[in-house]
């Protein structure tokens, strides 16, 4: 299915440094990574040790030209894969721990997108992301950041973390600031956490995008709202997989949710982190449930047609699947 094109809505951008680069960045640095490394892979065990890693990575990119080479290495990575669209989920949290503005941090990724786009043809925007288990109070200053839209590629917000932490509701008003702002909106909810983290989200926020939401498939009302409502769920099941929540892609929801009639797509989420890529997404699927082309090519336009981007952009990139 290498020809197929192909399009991720669900990744964050530190989670998608590879074991690699990150070595490399640890060399520049004079870092130990031996915690979390091993060979031409991350080492962890659950999802606390998984955000260790995760965050020991990310501590290595320090710089907007360190930024940059993440952003343009990863997408000209899923660009090999016959990707023609991706949006990035981007921490200004992150950008404040590795001593950085959020300018700059900003400034930094979108030249490697600028580089990306230049030498493949890959188009990418950018989704604010405020930390779930930082507290409301975070969450709120990253909505206030993304709707002053300090960068043109800035197009959504979303709330990413630990989803055990707290309250939905709490939450209710950083996700009003950035809809106010104009900003698509989409919320991590039903991975970690069951369906009603998915009725929260949809009652408190009302997003137009999940990301995961596959416990839903636990409540079958619920699934059939979703449907109604036509919420788009950004769907990562590599990721499910390497966090237990099924034994394998046979018994994961995703087809059972799209044959629901749930818009469903598929992402990577942090791709070296679970042993994925977008295109070993695309292949799973195909081999779980024997979708053809023309099946997986649907799957990226339902994504297309969901992502943060303005008209003009999504014709040109709709056009490309004819």
């Amino acid at each position: 299915m290498t020809g197929v094109r192909k399009a991720e809505l669900h990744c964050h951008i530190e989670g998608a440094a590879s074991p690699a680069l990150v070595m490399a960045q640890a060399q520049k640095y004079g870092a130990d990574v031996s915690g979390f490394i091993s060979g031409d892979r991350y080492v962890w065990s659950d999802f606390t040790e998984f955000l260790t890693a995760y965050d020991g990575a990310a501590a290595l990119f320090r710089t907007p030209q360190d930024y940059a080479l993440l952003a343009q290495t990863y997408l000209e990575g899923i660009a090999a894969e016959n990707a023609i669209y991706a949006e990035i989920f981007v921490s200004p949290d992150h950008a404040s721990a590795a001593g950085l503005t959020p300018e700059s941090y900003f400034d930094g990724l979108a030249q490697g997108i600028e580089a990306a786009k230049a030498s493949t043809g890959i188009e990418c925007r950018m989704i604010v992301v405020g930390i779930r288990h930082f507290g409301a109070e975070k969450v709120e200053a990253a909505a206030g950041l993304a709707a002053s839209r300090p960068h043109p590629l800035i197009t959504g917000f979303g709330m990413a973390g630990e989803e055990r932490f707290g309250r939905v509701a709490e939450f209710a008003r950083a996700f009003d600031i950035a809809r106010d702002a104009g900003l698509g909106i989409t919320i991590h909810a039903g991975e970690l956490a069951g369906p009603d983290s998915v009725r929260d989200a949809l009652d408190h926020v009302r997003p137009s995008r999940i990301g995961h939401g596959v416990r839903a498939i636990e409540d079958e009302a619920l699934v059939k709202r979703i449907a109604e409502e036509g919420v788009v769920l950004e769907v990562c099941p590599g990721s499910n997989l390497a966090l237990g929540l099924y034994p394998d892609m046979a018994r994961h929801p995703f087809d059972r949710m799209r044959r629901a009639g749930v818009k469903v797509t598929l992402s990577s989420d942090d791709p070296p982190h679970f042993g994925s890529s977008i295109g070993r997404e695309y292949e799973m699927a195909a081999e779980a449930w024997g979708y053809d082309a023309a099946q997986l090519t649907a799957i990226t336009r339902t994504s297309l047609e969901a992502a943060f981007v303005d008209a003009p952009t999504r014709a040109f990139l709709l056009g490309q699947l004819d």
